[in-house]
């Protein structure tokens, strides 16, 4: 029975964190775009020469310590949401996890080799991949039933909503072909 009521809890973790892993494979092309309008490439390679003079620990450092201060702004978001200012608080919250997750993209790929040196880190690293993994098995059905849902809603027929599924879905291969 136990196991039955935390169910639904798995799957909204499993959920949220898929969300997470969704964002961070799709905001990626984003953010290199924008290190490449900006001259972020020469900042990346300053700091990778830095890091590689570092001890692993002192990289886990710096791989921490930028996100540190995303965590306030996140707080007054939800801030501002709490207090009916529902679109200044929800830009700023996506805001927050725009550059958080760019940072943290930017961070971990000149961190990564030294963090990789730690047993302890690439244990935790193989587990979030794990973790990942797990999500999509368990999010995996009833995405497979909504598809099946949604192709029964938008039936045969060549309706309004059929197209603009099927321009959205050529709209997603063309983003794709750019990576």
């Amino acid at each position: 029975m136990k196991r039955r009521l935390l169910q639904p809890l798995w799957f909204i973790l499993a959920v949220l964190f898929l969300v997470e892993a969704w964002l961070w494979e799709h905001l990626e092309p984003w953010v290199a775009r924008i290190v490449a309008a900006i001259p972020l490439r020469a900042i990346k390679e300053w700091t990778a020469e830095r890091v590689a003079h570092l001890s692993p620990p002192m990289a886990l450092i710096v791989f921490v310590v930028p996100l540190i201060p995303l965590y306030p702004f996140k707080l007054f978001a939800l801030w501002l949401i709490a207090t009916e200012h529902f679109i200044a608080g929800i830009a700023a919250f996506a805001l927050a996890q725009f550059v958080g997750l760019g940072l943290i993209a930017f961070i971990f790929d000149v961190t990564k080799p030294k963090l990789m040196q730690m047993p302890w880190f690439v244990r935790v690293y193989a587990f979030v991949l794990r973790v990942k993994a797990k999500a999509h098995e368990v999010v995996a059905p009833v995405m497979a039933r909504i598809r099946a849902q949604l192709r029964a809603f938008v039936g045969e027929g060549d309706g309004p909503f059929k197209r603009l599924l099927r321009k959205a879905m050529q709209f997603r291969k063309r983003i794709r072909a750019t990576r």
